[in-house]
């Protein structure tokens, strides 16, 4: 079943102010800031080419503001939230600075129980903050066929975590591209090249403040 037709009229549900980036890193750091991009296909680059992928994107973003960061691509396709648990020791390194969390469309899309999905990701982020590693989380929206019960239960996960947990959040990873023909592959599940730039540019002022973040707590 096509996300593309799934997330149909879900843009309005995930539009949110962005937090400025006014804690934005010091242009010319020395050291680069560390960070893994934990998801799944979305972020791995489904059939694109490595180049167009969302954390070599997202890093020439970054760069072209003065912010120096070594970026990998920890993203396996079709991992959810719990495949995403399991491989967290070896997809980040010691010495790993930050992780941006991007999981939980496979699970929507399988309509796995919300209660597995939000214990898999409540994990990743305390076993994360336990390293001393900061966290972004990245959110995503249930389909509508599973029926209004279940995107409540699904689409609360991300802001309830981001709370409680007090780790910063990007609502809707796909904001800006889901249910848009012209910018995702003929799947209607992942974006095309020019899809990625698009999710880069939306989500860009919150991984600055959230490095800005960072590097103030660190100086």
């Amino acid at each position: 079943m096509h996300i593309l037709v799934l997330l149909m009229g879900l843009m309005t549900a995930a539009s949110a102010q962005m937090p400025a980036p006014e804690n934005a890193p010091a242009q010319g750091s020395a050291k680069p800031i560390r960070i893994v991009v934990l998801g799944d296909s979305l972020s791995a680059g489904y059939g694109l080419p490595a180049a167009a992928a969302f954390p070599v994107r997202l890093q020439k973003a970054l760069e072209d503001k003065g912010i120096k960061v070594d970026m990998t691509n920890a993203g396996v396709s079709g991992d959810t939230a719990s495949g995403g648990r399991e491989r967290l020791d070896w997809s980040v390194a010691e010495g790993t600075d930050a992780v941006i969390v991007e999981l939980g469309a496979n699970d929507a899309l399988r309509g796995i129980d919300p209660a597995v999905t939000r214990a898999a990701l409540t994990d990743i982020i305390t076993k994360l903050q336990a390293r001393k590693i900061a966290v972004l989380l990245c959110g995503m929206l249930a389909p509508p066929n599973y029926g209004s019960e279940y995107a409540a239960k699904f689409n609360a996960i991300y802001p309830d975590l981001s709370k409680s947990l007090g780790v910063p959040l990007y609502p809707f990873f796909l904001d800006g591209v889901a249910a848009n023909p012209k910018i995702n592959q003929a799947d209607g599940m992942h974006p095309t090249a020019e899809g990625v730039d698009i999710v880069v540019k939306n989500i860009l002022p919150t991984v600055e403040a959230f490095l800005g973040a960072l590097s103030e707590q660190r100086s």
